[in-house]
């Protein structure tokens, strides 16, 4: 079996969807054209992008191609982190699944914004009730 010239996979978060392309390399990370400090513009530690590569020991490995749309900084972070997570699966799916499923990087985050109600300023939030 011959090894692909790229792993691919996607991450989603909220409402981002990350397509993540990992090439073998020396551990470059382009965002949508441009670097994650750029991308993100220094409001987002590195730290969780990189911590799908920290877990499975694949740091400097692979340099990471990333188009991401979408939600907002922290959606797409996650949407990053989650697809970085299943390009790695991709790679050696015996030898990474274990320390993958253990951080919690392969499963998705369910948790979504919850739809506004009629009759209530937010998805929650009543007005002020008034007796008189």
């Amino acid at each position: 079996m011959t090894t692909p010239a790229f792993y691919w996979g996607t991450g989603r978060r909220k409402t981002a969807v990350a397509r993540v392309r990992l090439v073998p390399g020396e551990g470059l990370m382009v965002i949508n054209g441009r670097t994650p400090e750029e991308h993100f513009g220094g409001v987002l530690g590195e730290s969780q992008l990189w911590l799908p590569f920290r877990v499975t020991g694949t740091e400097g490995r692979y340099n990471v191609t990333i188009k991401v749309e979408g939600g907002g900084v922290t959606g797409q972070a996650g949407a990053i982190r989650h697809g970085v997570a299943r390009a790695l699966l991709q790679v050696d799916a015996e030898g990474n699944r274990l320390p993958l499923r253990q951080a919690g990087l392969l499963t998705r985050d369910p948790r979504m914004k919850e739809r506004k109600k009629y009759g209530l300023k937010r998805a929650r939030k009543a007005p002020q009730y008034t007796k008189r």
